[in-house]
């Protein structure tokens, strides 16, 4: 045995249609942004009935896709489970990655809508946008895209004062999120 590996992490790994999907080690911008919105999910839940949970917990969706979503709430206590979360949560956070785009953007973003997620963010750390689905009449529509857009984007200044800044979590009336609590702290 190596001795300098006192700790060795589990490999994390989704089950996405009976497949096995092994996930890399979230970078240090995925992490902080996904840090940064269970913070402010956990900030404004405190005391009412709805959960927020971070990166690490499963979601069992169907026998065959058990995913793990970088951040989600979860408003039905009964599907919060020892071992995950057994049923669809209300809102999902994905923060893309070269490796995920793909399912995040396709098979995962049907998935959830399939299984009834009322609200699915797919967040770009990159160009700091995000897109927000909203579940209507079974179907995820595009609600809205924010962007801070970095600078030496080639985006117009009317362009940069035109995108929202200010995200409206569909859960609560008066539950907002402004894209620079999102994405501070960000190399």
């Amino acid at each position: 045995m190596n001795g300098n590996l006192a700790y060795q992490e589990e490999p994390r790994e989704e089950l996405l249609n009976g497949e096995i999907v092994m996930m890399a080690s979230p970078s240090v911008n995925h992490y902080q942004i996904t840090l940064n919105i269970v913070l402010a999910f956990q900030s404004y839940l405190k005391g009412k009935t709805c959960r927020a949970f971070g990166d690490g917990v499963d979601v069992f969706l169907t026998e065959n896709d058990r995913v793990i979503p970088d951040a989600m709430i979860v408003c039905n206590k009964n599907n919060i489970k020892l071992d995950g979360i057994h049923g669809a949560p209300d809102l999902v956070v994905e923060v893309l990655s070269p490796g995920t785009s793909k399912n995040d953007k396709g098979y995962k973003k049907d998935l959830y809508e399939k299984s009834g997620v009322k609200e699915y963010w797919i967040i770009d750390p990159m160009l700091r946008s995000i897109e927000v689905y909203l579940l209507t009449d079974g179907e995820f529509a595009l609600d809205e895209v924010y962007a801070l857009y970095p600078d030496g984007l080639s985006v117009t200044d009317k362009e940069r004062e035109e995108t929202k800044k200010e995200i409206q979590v569909s859960l609560y009336n008066d539950f907002c999120i402004s894209l620079g609590e999102i994405f501070k702290d960000l190399l």
